[in-house]
């Protein structure tokens, strides 16, 4: 049996870990941080593409006990008036329908899943440097420690620590926008119930949605030049409501209203994304996730991406012949979804246009008859090599 290390206890690593034992490897998970709460405060929606990954890896149960569902979406133009309401995804299915969660509770109710499976998860662990050679890959830690397996998996984000030493020239680059996290449950309207409402300002995309127990979750992005790492630390509630409820007063919309009725629970960060072409192989490391193809968050597909990476790269490893075929095989079948992601997303934080292609389509594969999506997500349907 092949002993996969895995660099990263999130979303993209813990998936990897479930998908990867299920498919009969030893697997642990190396996470830096001392528990699951890497990035609490912001909240992310998981598409049905993201919730289907969840139940081929039999953990629907896992996630769905947190957050809310979300079963429609409704658009507002910049007077308020509602100008579109079309249902979300796979809604008639309740394991598969979109879900808000917090990030920080959807680490933890992943990582709460690979302990309960027996796969071992070892915290504040940080990655210091990587030894490649030809009968394996060793990680060398901060505390001294180490760990030898077959594969080195780097799931650990953003500011991927395995991409900086396997890829040091690619780096993530700014998206053109500004985004903005907040929570009220000091609501001036109600909301409607399992419905993300969607705001076309003149100057912010504002979206939100009411949790059942009446706590607005609420983003924004707005077109901006980056914060320094400084600025957003140092950045109170009171400095962003001042930054945004300008720009949201130019609209006769509820965002305005929302966001001065958020008090603490009010955070920014910069939209990020990697370029296409970012090298995700390296000797015995493979990047996945956001180390991998971090994209802006304007498609919200970033965490159900990493959750699609996670079995796809399970299905490689266990249908392929050897480990260099399925590799091949995983880059080949992800590379161009994930990269039209990020066009996708990119483009739509600048206010570009972006033709069709075979990026996710946000209302589910099956409706869409993305028949190649469900047969490599599908942990019955083998996978063939090479990929067309």
């Amino acid at each position: 049996m092949a002993r996969l290390l895995v660099v990263g206890g999130g979303i993209a690593g813990a998936g990897a870990a479930l998908a990867l034992h299920k498919a009969g490897f030893d697997v642990t998970v190396h996470e830096a941080h001392p528990d699951s709460a890497e990035d609490i405060g912001a909240f992310l929606t998981l598409a049905s593409n993201g919730m289907r990954a969840l139940a081929e890896l039999d953990a629907s149960a896992a996630v769905t006990a947190i957050g809310f569902p979300l079963t429609s979406m409704r658009v507002l133009d910049d007077t308020g008036a509602e100008i579109a309401r079309v249902p979300l995804g796979e809604a008639g299915t309740s394991h598969l329908r979109y879900r808000c969660v917090r990030r920080g509770e959807l680490n933890a109710a992943l990582q709460t899943e690979v302990t309960r499976r027996g796969i071992g998860i070892r915290h504040g662990i940080r990655l210091a440097s990587v030894d490649d050679g030809p009968d394996g890959v060793t990680a060398h830690f901060a505390d001294g420690s180490k760990a030898t397996g077959d594969l080195l998996i780097g799931a650990d984000g953003l500011n991927s620590t395995v991409r900086r030493l396997a890829a040091p020239d690619s780096r993530p680059a700014h998206a053109g926008q500004q985004v903005f996290y907040g929570y009220t449950s000091e609501a001036p309207e109600a909301g409607h119930a399992e419905t993300i409402t969607m705001v076309r300002g003149r100057a912010v995309a504002f979206g939100y949605a009411v949790s059942p127990e009446g706590e607005t979750h609420w983003f924004a992005r707005v077109a901006a030049e980056p914060l320094a790492a400084d600025e957003i630390e140092r950045a109170t509630p009171a400095r962003l409501r001042d930054l945004l409820l300008p720009l949201l007063r130019k609209d006769a919309t509820p965002a305005a209203d929302l966001v001065a009725a958020t008090p603490d629970d009010l955070m920014v960060t910069n939209a990020t994304e990697l370029p296409a072409g970012t090298p995700w192989r390296s000797g015995r490391t493979l990047l996945i996730g956001d180390a991998a193809h971090a994209a802006s968050p304007a498609t919200g597909q970033g965490a159900s991406m990493a959750l699609e990476d996670a079995v796809v790269l399970a299905k490689s490893l266990r249908d392929a012949p050897d480990t260099d075929t399925a590799l091949a095989l995983y880059e080949r079948l992800r590379r161009p979804r994930v990269e039209h992601n990020i066009a996708v997303s990119g483009n739509i934080s600048r206010g570009i246009h972006t033709p069709s292609g075979p990026g996710p389509r946000g209302a589910g594969p099956h409706r869409h008859g993305d028949d190649e999506l469900m047969g490599q997500l599908d942990w019955n349907t083998g996978l063939r090599w090479p990929a067309s």
